[in-house]
């Protein structure tokens, strides 16, 4: 990527592209927590298993050597058979031993990725590129500014782990040496010590070191994915702009809009018209509504289905021009009617009540009953 290129992505990366990135693997990711994690998984081995699992492992061991002048192995075919059993059951009794071990250090790297809190599994990852091939591009990867910085770390993460273990090692030398009547047996105890030492101070280190290094990783990720505003408005036009995308949602919200006005118009009192641009169906229930709630609304072809779909289900149409303009500004679906426009629905609704009991009046002033188009 040349210069101009990246000065020119200036914009935080989208959602989009973030998400794009991660469906094919590229997540910020640490290699310092693989590194603390094996540390504090051996410390806890040290501290916790070692103490009781070495005895243990000395035992079936002594055992195995103690019965060796017993062991008979034949010849031939027989004789690798016996041989063959015998690896089997030291091997069998290591691993049967030392399980504890690898159940340590197997969780101790599941944990050290699960801690970065991003953790995809892609296949674009492992499917194999001729680019990565190419000695050009790996030799300027390895003489790229990310390889100095890690070749910078790497050396660091040595030189302090060296002096931690040469303080501990001198320490317990100096132990040694001051300790009266020291006796050969008690060299384990204090070897066993400086370990443990070295591995609190190398854990209690890489910890640090992990904790900057996820830190920048993700600085350093949010930089490299960063978008100029020439990429922000072609994804725009991608995803909003594109034609078939934008008749596709049209026909989903058509097709959303018919079926919720076939379902609610029967269940209306009446329906208000323009008398043929707009209307309104309004639901009013003595006792349940406190005022008349709109449960559909539409203009010019969808207020023609609200008025087919009124006559099919013998909800009366009344036009009312400014009173179903008026409305249809003001009111959503599913909400109850502005309280100024009360008075003029609740003569509406009272004169359709009177028909439906058989009582001829005149419709209130600015409305008419209306049987068809």
């Amino acid at each position: 990527m040349s210069d101009e290129d990246k000065s020119s992505k200036t914009e935080e990366p989208t959602e989009a592209k973030l998400r794009k990135a991660r469906e094919k693997g590229d997540v910020p990711s640490s290699k310092e927590t693989g590194n603390m994690m094996s540390a504090f998984a051996l410390l806890v081995i040290s501290l916790y298993l070692l103490p009781g699992l070495l005895p243990r492992l000395a035992g079936d061991l002594s055992g195995l050597l103690g019965s060796a002048g017993s062991i008979e192995i034949g010849s031939g075919t027989t004789g690798l058979r016996d041989i063959s059993g015998l690896a089997q059951s030291l091997v069998g009794t290591v691993l049967t031993t030392l399980a504890p071990v690898v159940l340590v250090m197997v969780l101790a790297a599941l944990f050290g990725v699960l801690i970065q809190g991003q953790t995809v599994v892609a296949l674009e990852r492992i499917k194999p590129k001729l680019s990565k091939l190419n000695p050009g591009s790996g030799f300027k990867k390895m003489f790229s500014a990310d390889a100095f910085v890690e070749f910078g770390k790497n050396i660091a993460k040595v030189g302090v782990v060296t002096v931690i273990a040469l303080l501990a090692v001198r320490s317990s030398v100096m132990d040694i040496w001051e300790t009266p009547g020291f006796a050969p047996e008690t060299l384990l105890p204090h070897a066993r010590g400086a370990v443990v030492r070295i591995l609190i101070g190398a854990t209690a280190f890489l910890a640090l070191v992990a904790l900057i290094d996820i830190i920048w990783k993700r600085m350093d990720y949010i930089r490299k994915q960063r978008m100029s505003l020439k990429e922000i408005r072609d994804e725009h036009k991608d995803s909003e702009g594109d034609p078939h995308i934008k008749g596709k949602r049209a026909q989903i919200r058509r097709k959303r809009a018919q079926q919720r006005i076939a379902t609610a118009v029967p269940q209306a009192t009446v329906v208000l018209t323009n008398p043929t641009h707009y209307a309104v169906a309004l639901r009013y229930t003595p006792g349940l509504d406190p005022a008349p709630v709109c449960v559909a609304k539409g203009a010019d072809l969808i207020a023609a289905q609200i008025r087919r779909i009124a006559r099919e289900n013998d909800v009366t149409i009344v036009e009312n021009k400014p009173l179903a303009r008026a409305l249809h500004a003001a009111v959503e679906v599913d909400e109850a009617i502005p309280a100024e426009h009360w008075q003029a629905v609740a003569e509406i609704i009272g004169y359709i009540m009177d028909l439906k009991r058989r009582i001829r009046r005149a419709p209130p002033e600015g409305s008419a009953l209306r049987e068809e188009d």
